[in-house]
């Protein structure tokens, strides 16, 4: 009987210490990915303030003079930077709280202690490192060349775009700037 009751704490314990190397598993993959859950919170706060603000310089550009669009736009931009400075802390603190619950969850659900481990070393290898700081680079680079290679075929279309709504805009009684260069070119 004493074995069997030895063999049984064994057991559990062997079981909780698994249960918990694996929940120390989630919370290093977590930690690891912390600049990316905080950046993915960043885009979350900033992204109605670069709405508003995209939305404004067309305003601006349609209905406010050249000569006072670059001020106002300016202090448009400042209260979107205050609003940035206000909601990005709560937004980052919020999103690394919930990060357990939900990654976290998801990755101990999902996910073998071997496998986690693997995750691991690979985010912690230089191959890693390196790659994630090339990344910008690989970026810059296919987003350069795609726009150059998209230019002949979109830049017309782009004109005829940035002409049509003009027209509508004119046609609805909004005064306009002066045609941009690139519409002048058609």
């Amino acid at each position: 009987m004493w074995k069997s009751i030895a063999l049984a704490a064994a057991l559990a314990v062997a079981g909780g210490a698994h249960a918990q190397t694996k929940k120390e598993l989630v919370q290093k993959v977590l930690q690891l990915q912390q600049p990316s859950i905080e950046g993915m919170a960043r885009n979350l706060a900033e992204r109605p303030a670069v709405l508003m603000l995209q939305q404004a310089g067309q305003v601006l550009q349609a209905r406010v003079a050249p000569d006072k669009r670059e001020a106002l736009f300016k202090d448009l931009q400042a209260e979107a930077k205050k609003y940035a400075e206000e909601a990005v802390p709560v937004a980052r603190e919020r999103m690394v709280k919930l990060a357990p619950s939900t990654v976290g969850a998801l990755l101990e659900e999902k996910f073998s202690e071997d496998e986690l481990k693997q995750v691991i070393a690979w985010m912690e290898s230089p191959v890693n490192r390196k790659f994630q700081q090339l990344m910008p680079e690989m970026e810059q680079s296919l987003v350069k060349k795609l726009g150059a290679e998209l230019a002949p075929t979109l830049d017309p279309k782009i004109q005829r775009l940035e002409q049509a709504m003009r027209n509508r805009l004119e046609a609805a009684g909004v005064p306009m700037p002066a045609a941009s260069a690139s519409a002048a070119k058609k």
